[in-house]
């Protein structure tokens, strides 16, 4: 935690010594309540009245209502609430007061969920409206002109808090005081305190929310400023705290704090100036460029607030770049923490119509206005170490020498699968997915691999076209390749006796058995013209032969299948599929067999597959924080294994109670299951990040058969 790089400051930061100082004083020495009359009270309402005094001053509240509240999202439901009370008092009265609601398409989620609450609550029957952005992330004044003689109440934002862009505030409130425009404004201030100047009573803004722990307040603190003379109902009615405008007990721990950091921003010296801090901004910036070459910037830097910059790189999806950035200890975040846990693009990126692949890949990074050159020298040091483990060779593993390999592929749904030989410098796809086909073909063009086949296990839509995606990329990179079932091969012996066509990878043949349209892919040791079942490691059977996944696929086509597919593997083959729901998409026929559905059933009457497999395995076995050192202890023999790809693991080696962590990624459990299953006994333990692969993996080895696999719980991001 201590050697941490934090640029997500847009989320939270960590609160300022001055300002725990502050809160630690109130608790401990001022801690009267400030509606009590006594001395100890009294000192209490000086505190909040300094701190109150303060923030009229930041902002410029002029004769404005400035009260403190739990935070921003508290404050835009007093402001949303205040406008529609006024409107319902209008409605009931037979006055004019607008017909629509609009709200910014790049606002905060917490403004259109608020709207919409209370809209339907209040039963005022308004029309929700989004004012869509430009290119550029900015308020299309167009479209507000021409919806703001309708609106009753416009929302927007000071500064966006993905992409940092800075509202045109002059524009807005120009259309705003044109001729007959009566509705009411609020604009979410929250990311504007400390980063942009503020007059507010200046402005025709009528409600304004701030979060204190946006700017190095604890949680839990905001404020809300209301224009004087602007409608106001209160949220929160009770004992008549805050001037009765918001009632419930001070949080005085949290006023004095965020009052300590008014007070700093009002004295300076703690931030920094626009000026130092878009300096630092185009250091990270040059860091970037020089960790990922092709990177693409999101939001243009001369409208955008310097501490935020917002990216994507091709070819990386914004979960790989968040690991890969966590590996090294630099926290960065894909979007707004509220909707972090949703994994769906970013809906700011899409309102401003940049490409779907940059909404999907988007990252932001933000770093708070009292950072130093120190840190943004650090910061850009971590940066540069994350490209240079980028690049490192994503097929190479720890403690192994290089050689032959299987990689799975998955996106969206769909699993394919890279037969690949270091030495020879060649490789096989197998079911390529269309969304992963680019990044094939610069990881062939990067380690100068030519593509011996593009292959396919079934003759339809989706198979095919992530075959001529591939195809089309290899070209497109001069990569040197063979679309479908090489020309010139040979030919090997399978268990049934049969012969089929075959190419030589290495020391191993990848062989093709015929089904009809469909065919399926046996990979094994290659002793001489034999492919024996015991030599079999993996057979790529497509997604028609899955359990679950047979649904309209006839039983007969199926049944011809997979009765031979099992004369012709062993107990322990992987069997990789071409589909990828909540479970890995291979198995072994053990495990299958012990599972049922059709193909486990079809596979559970061969003699030879009757390995034991650990049936019903639901709890996977997980080792506890505070257990691992005496776990390690107690098994000497037990290996941890680091789950995550090659370029974490490059970027931040796992080392837990001095034990050094084999780096085993997910892309590679199914090429290294059969060689742990061969020494059942020693316990394993994955780790990954924050626990979530490695407790799949685990629970995989488990429904395999392997007793022995653990996790570690919470990951090496709870690790001490």
């Amino acid at each position: 935690m201590n050697n941490e790089i934090y640029l997500d400051a847009n989320a939270t930061c960590a609160t300022l010594p001055v300002a725990v100082e502050a809160a630690v004083d109130v608790m401990a020495e001022r801690f009267g309540n400030p509606s009590s009359s006594h001395a100890t009270g009294i000192r209490a309402k000086r505190v909040l009245d300094e701190a109150r005094a303060c923030a009229r001053r930041v902002i410029g509240a002029g004769g404005g209502r400035l009260m403190f509240t739990s935070g921003a999202t508290e404050g835009i439901q007093t402001a949303v609430v205040s406008a529609l009370a006024q409107v319902r008092e209008r409605q009931l009265a037979g006055q004019p007061c607008g017909t629509l609601l609009v709200y910014g398409a790049t606002d905060h989620k917490a403004v259109p969920e608020s709207l919409a609450h209370w809209n339907r609550l209040l039963g005022t029957k308004l029309e929700l409206a989004c004012l869509p952005v430009d290119g550029k992330g900015r308020h299309r004044l167009d479209v507000l002109r021409a919806l703001a003689p309708e609106a009753a109440l416009v929302c927007t934002m000071a500064a966006n808090n993905e992409t940092g862009v800075v509202s045109d505030l002059a524009g807005i409130e120009a259309v705003m005081r044109e001729e007959g425009r009566e509705a009411l404004w609020m604009v979410d201030c929250v990311q504007a305190l400390g980063k942009l100047p503020l007059a507010l009573a200046d402005t025709r803004i009528d409600y304004a929310p701030f979060s204190g722990h946006k700017l190095s307040a604890p949680k839990g603190i905001g404020m809300l400023y209301v224009r004087e003379g602007a409608p106001f109902t209160p949220l929160i009615a009770g004992g008549g705290q805050e001037g009765a405008q918001r009632s419930g007990t001070e949080n005085m721990a949290g006023i004095a704090a965020f009052g300590a950091v008014l007070k700093a921003l009002e004295q300076g010296g703690v931030f920094r100036s626009h000026g130092e801090l878009a300096a630092y901004r185009e250091r990270i910036v040059l860091a970037l460029r020089e960790a990922f070459p092709g990177i693409v910037f999101n939001a243009p830097f001369d409208l955008a607030l310097p501490t935020t910059i917002n990216f994507s790189v091709p070819g990386l999806a914004s979960r790989e770049v968040l690991d890969l950035f966590d590996a090294t200890g630099v926290r960065v975040s894909a979007g707004s923490a509220c909707s972090a846990s949703k994994a769906q693009p970013s809906y700011v990126l899409q309102a401003m119509q940049l490409p779907a692949w940059r909404a999907t890949s988007a990252v932001r990074l933000s770093f708070g206005p009292q950072v130093d050159a120190a840190f943004i020298d650090a910061a850009c040091q971590r940066i540069v170490r994350c490209g240079a483990a980028l690049r490192a060779d994503p097929l190479a593993l720890s403690g192994q020498a290089r050689g032959a390999g299987v990689l799975q592929m998955s996106c969206e749904g769909r699993a394919g699968w890279l037969v690949f030989e270091q030495r020879e410098e060649l490789c096989v796809a197998i079911d390529p997915p269309a969304a992963l086909a680019a990044r094939i073909a610069a990881l062939a063009r990067s380690h100068g691999y030519a593509v011996r086949a593009v292959l396919t296990t079934e003759d339809d839509a989706q198979a095919r076209a992530g075959c001529d995606a591939l195809c089309s990329a290899l070209a497109e990179s001069g990569v040197l390749f063979e679309a479908g079932w090489p020309r010139q091969g040979a030919s090997v012996r399978l268990g049934d006796a049969s012969v089929v066509p075959a190419i030589r990878i290495g020391d191993q043949w990848l062989a093709r058995v015929a089904q009809g349209e469909d065919a399926f892919y046996l990979l094994g040791a290659a002793n001489g013209p034999d492919l024996p079942a015991s030599d079999v490691r993996f057979a790529f059977i497509g997604g028609a032969q899955a359990p679950g996944c047979a649904e309209g696929v006839p039983l007969a086509r199926m049944r011809g299948a997979t009765e031979r597919l099992a004369s012709l593997v062993n107990a322990d083959t992987a069997l990789c599929r071409s589909v990828e729901s909540d479970t890995p998409p291979w198995s072994t026929p053990a495990a299958l067999a012990h599972g049922g559905g059709v193909l486990g059933s079809l596979l559970a009457v061969q003699p030879l597959l009757c390995r034991p497999a650990l049936a019903g395995v639901a709890n996977v076995l997980q080792v506890e924080q505070q257990s691992l050192e005496r776990f390690l202890a107690t098994h000497p023999d037990a290996v941890l294994v680091d789950v995550r790809e090659p370029a974490e693991h490059a970027a931040g080696p796992a080392t837990l109670h001095g034990r050094a962590a084999l780096n085993v990624p997910m892309s590679r459990l199914a090429e290294q299951a059969g060689r742990w299953l061969r020494d059942e006994s020693r316990p394993l333990v994955f780790v990954c990040r924050s626990g979530n692969r490695s407790a799949r993996a685990a629970l995989q080895l488990q429904r395999i058969g392997y007793a022995q696999a653990w996790h570690l719980s919470g990951g090496m991001a709870l690790a001490t």
